[in-house]
């Protein structure tokens, strides 16, 4: 992922984006404060047969300080994933349309799940 990330920004830095060992507490890939300009999301990334989603998501919230959480996932022989919160995904379809926010609020809530 982190050599994926380089060849999608070439401006950044090999040092830019590194990968964190496994077990260590924190984002998976840690990024300079260029590579945050630019990349303004938080990396959680799983490659496991059996997944606890919801316990994988936990930890993706607990560990991205504020910028938008993405849990990777794989498994052997699959593909890979990004999962996001709705509202991040509805965000970058309207990015990729042209329309950009003039202000980004922190946890908006542009659907409720609420039961009615």
């Amino acid at each position: 992922m982190r050599d994926l990330l380089r060849e999608i920004f070439p401006s950044l830095h090999e040092d830019d984006i590194k990968s964190q060992t496994m077990g260590m507490p924190g984002e998976d890939i840690v990024l300079s404060p260029a590579a945050r300009k630019l990349i303004p999301y938080s990396f959680e990334c799983k490659n496991k047969e059996r997944l606890d989603l919801w316990k994988s998501l936990e930890q993706a919230e607990d560990n991205c300080g504020g910028r938008a959480p993405v849990l990777v996932i794989k498994r052997n022989r699959s593909g890979v994933y990004a999962v996001v919160q709705l509202n991040t995904f509805f965000d970058l379809i309207e990015e990729k349309n042209g329309k950009t926010k003039q202000v980004q609020k922190k946890d908006h809530k542009r659907i409720s799940t609420a039961n009615k």
